[in-house]
Formats: C-alpha cells, structure tokens, sequence
C-alpha cells in the first residue's frame, strides 16, 4: 500500500496513488502530489501545495501553504551522507544528523533543483529549474544556477 499513516488534509488529492510512495507525513487540505513522488515521514506539506511528479522529500522537509513544486525536485537532508562508517561498519540511524529545510509560503521551486539540507527558502522566492540551492534563499529573491545565486525579486515582475 503506497499510502501508510498518511494524514490527508480536506481536498487534498493524490494522483495515481498506486505510483506514489507516502508514508508518515501531511498533506495539507487542497494540496495536490503527482505520480512518481516520495515524501518520507514527519514531512509536512501545507494547504494548497502542488507537488510534482518524481519529487522527492525526505525526511526534515517543511512546505508552509501555497507551495509548488516542479517535476523532478530533490530536497536532502544529510550533510555528510555515507554508506559506511570510518569503521566500515554499515551505518545506523544514529549515525547521521538530520538538517531541517523549510520551504516558506508561496515559494516555487523549478523543475530538477536540488536542495541541500538545512536551508530556509524565504516567502514567494523562485528557485530556477535545474538550481542547487546551498544556502537560505531570502524572501521574494529569484536564484538560478551551481550553487544558486540571487538575479532578481519576484515582486519586480508584478510592477510591470
């Protein structure tokens, strides 16, 4: 069953469920996941969020309301990932430290971006497709490229 202990806000929908993987997480009430998407547990998506198809949300991921997300996004949430321990010991789950990523109201973040754990991506930002975002990314700024880099406000584009 792709859909395990998974809270479903009032509205939100779930494309071919039957292509998704979803378990212990949050769905907030309008939202919408495509097919071919993964949300870990404890990650909470806000009302009326669109997640795309093949995106992947791990564990540590916040979405605050009115957040879209492109096809193919990637969010992290360790530093330092490593199969094995300097040991060669196969690591645990106590042998990592999860970084939490927050995703504030009405950002959008573009198709195949990748987000390195422990960021904060400010309100209405716009991440370009393909960017990799290292860094907080601050309220209203558009970033683009490796490492993402701020070109521009959001709010510009409602002026004209």
């Amino acid at each position: 069953m792709p859909l395990r202990d998974v809270i479903l806000g009032e509205g939100a929908q779930v494309f071919q469920p039957e292509l998704v993987n979803l378990y212990q997480c949050s769905i907030g009430a309008g939202s919408r996941v495509g097919p071919f998407v993964e949300i870990q547990r404890g990650v909470v998506v806000g009302a009326n969020c669109k997640v795309s198809s093949h995106s992947f949300l791990c564990e540590g991921v916040e979405l605050e309301d009115g957040v879209f997300i492109g096809h193919g996004v990637m969010f992290t949430n360790d530093r330092y990932p490593a199969a094995v321990n300097p040991d060669g010991a196969l690591k645990g789950n106590a042998d990592w430290a999860l970084e939490r990523t927050l995703v504030k109201a009405r950002a959008n973040i573009g198709s195949g971006a990748t987000i390195l754990p422990g960021v904060v991506i400010g309100e209405g930002a716009l991440v370009g497709a393909g960017a990799v975002v290292v860094a907080d990314v601050p309220d209203h700024a558009v970033v683009v490229g490796n490492p993402a880099r701020v070109i521009g406000d959001t709010r510009d584009k409602d002026a004209q």
